[in-house]
């Protein structure tokens, strides 16, 4: 755990724009101080930071996810704490200091992932052994398969997912990378049920459409499809979910959100809102949250501003919807 950052009260405040009458919620959250002290926090989340993209480099991807997790946390240090969301209902814990290695063939990329893979799963695996719920903020769509490790490790059988996703990220389990998480968790025992809901026909291969096909512990719900339903998002997603019996994860790729930054930039998918009526509306309890993919700038000069703030609307709806099933 030596690439493990955690943060100071001080470092949290630093991050945090103070403002004479407000209270920001970076004034309020907890900051981490042991393993041992987690357990008795009263604190129910705990956020957690993977900036990386070596993992969409490894699948042959635009770089830029690296970028998301600073700009992210200083967002949602700086919410306004009010009695809609207080902030002390979350730990900051910190993020993983992740070097790229010294050569950048795909299999060296591949080969780093998986060493990324041994970093995270046992952070995950603590914080769901002490109590708490992580909500992780990456990075690539490669750290699902860790968070499902760790989880599943904690709680000592499979875990089931709901991954709101353009791609199902299904690709063959040789060689880690962005794209196949999913197929080394279910590979390895880590994942039981997968729910995909808001696939794009067009970019998910045949191989990988099989796999849904003939998989009964995969189920999805093609975006396609939604825009000839007549019928909600959440009337949709409800039969996915009511498939899942196992504690289960939310994993959200920010590339099925229109126009926000990401290796996979789509032009045509959800609005925001919607995946935020989704999470705030659903009724399900999630053992964790990883907000993946998003970039605030990409290797080939893309920038945005916005990217930080999506993702600060999506936690902040998640702690208090989660919240509110207590």
């Amino acid at each position: 755990m030596e690439a493990l950052n955690t943060y100071s009260k001080a470092a949290i405040s630093a991050l945090v724009n103070h403002r004479l009458g407000e209270i920001k919620l970076g004034e309020q959250v907890q900051a981490f101080s042991s393993w041992e002290e987690l357990k008795y926090s009263t604190a129910t989340f705990v956020l957690l930071g993977i900036p990386e993209d070596i993992g969409v480099r490894a699948n042959e991807g635009i770089a830029g996810a690296a970028t998301a997790w600073e700009p992210a946390l200083k967002a949602v240090l700086n919410l306004q704490s009010t009695d809609f969301l207080n902030g002390r209902e979350l730990m900051i814990l910190g993020y993983f200091s992740i070097k790229d290695p010294e050569y950048t063939a795909i299999p060296d990329l591949q080969n780093t992932v998986s060493a990324i893979d041994e970093l995270v799963y046992p952070v995950i695996q603590k914080i769901i052994e002490a109590g708490k719920i992580p909500i992780v903020i990456g990075g690539g769509h490669n750290n699902a398969y860790p968070i499902l490790k760790g989880g599943s490790k904690a709680f000592q059988k499979a875990m089931d997912v709901l991954n709101i996703d353009a791609h199902a990220d299904l690709r063959p389990a040789r060689g880690r990378h962005s794209g196949n998480g999913f197929s080394y968790a279910l590979k390895h025992g880590f994942l039981e049920h997968y729910a995909i809901f808001g696939l794009h026909e067009n970019y998910n291969n045949g191989v990988i459409l099989a796999e849904i096909e003939g998989n009964p512990k995969i189920n999805a719900v093609f975006f396609d499809e939604l825009l000839k339903s007549a019928g909600t998002y959440q009337e949709a997603l409800q039969p996915l979910l009511d498939g899942l019996s196992n504690e289960t994860g939310l994993e959200i790729d920010l590339d099925c959100i229109e126009n926000v930054l990401s290796s996979a930039f789509t032009p045509s998918g959800f609005q925001l809102n919607d995946i935020r009526r989704i999470i705030l509306q659903s009724k399900k309890k999630f053992a964790y949250m990883h907000v993946c993919e998003g970039a605030t700038l990409m290797a080939d000069g893309r920038t945005s501003t916005a990217t930080a703030k999506t993702i600060a609307y999506l936690i902040s709806d998640f702690l208090k919807a989660q919240s509110a099933l207590k």
